[in-house]
């Protein structure tokens, strides 16, 4: 997972990623099938592990404070100490030739649920009440799911927790009342 989300799926390579898992290239594929195979249970490890603030961040009693969650995670997972900076699932899709086409589609496809559970969550928060009626759901989360994204593109180019807490602060500016 860690090689994946440090050098994207393209840039890594099978004897950077066997390296990193003790194995050889035979036991890789005995394991896993093929790299795409590997990738997709290393996009589960990152879901279920540095990423879970995500599905976290939906429990949150208010709509304002899933976004808060939503966006604070996305520092605390893009600058951690030691590790990789960036996100895993923006950092793998960069790069998308032909034979990665498959990668490229499944992280798309991963955002696009994050984004569509956030709006859920959002829609839910307008039914309550807990965002004015006229709220736009889908608004809400699109910017939400941007501003996570950005965060890491930020992280990737080195700006610190600190810098970036400060981004999340001006973007609850706005957040409806």
């Amino acid at each position: 997972m860690r090689v994946f989300w440090a050098r994207g799926y393209e840039g890594a390579s099978l004897a950077e990623l066997t390296g990193a898992m003790g194995i050889t290239k035979t036991s890789m594929y005995a394991a896993f099938g093929n790299k795409e195979q590997l990738f997709r249970k290393a996009l589960q490890r990152y879901g279920a592990g540095p990423a879970a603030y995500a599905t976290r961040a939906l429990e949150e009693p208010t709509a304002r404070a899933v976004a808060s969650a939503f966006l604070r995670g996305a520092v605390c997972t893009t600058t951690p100490p030691g590790g990789p900076s960036g996100c895993l699932t923006v950092q793998g899709a960069l790069a998308s030739s032909d034979e990665s086409r498959a990668a490229h589609d499944l992280l798309v496809d991963w955002r696009n649920d994050a984004g569509v559970r956030l709006e859920e969550r959002f829609r839910r928060a307008v039914d309550e009440g807990d965002l004015p009626r006229d709220a736009d759901p889908r608004r809400l989360a699109r910017f939400v799911m941007t501003m996570g994204f950005g965060i890491a593109v930020q992280a990737a180019n080195g700006l610190g927790p600190a810098e970036l807490d400060e981004i999340v602060d001006t973007a609850l500016l706005g957040w409806p009342a």
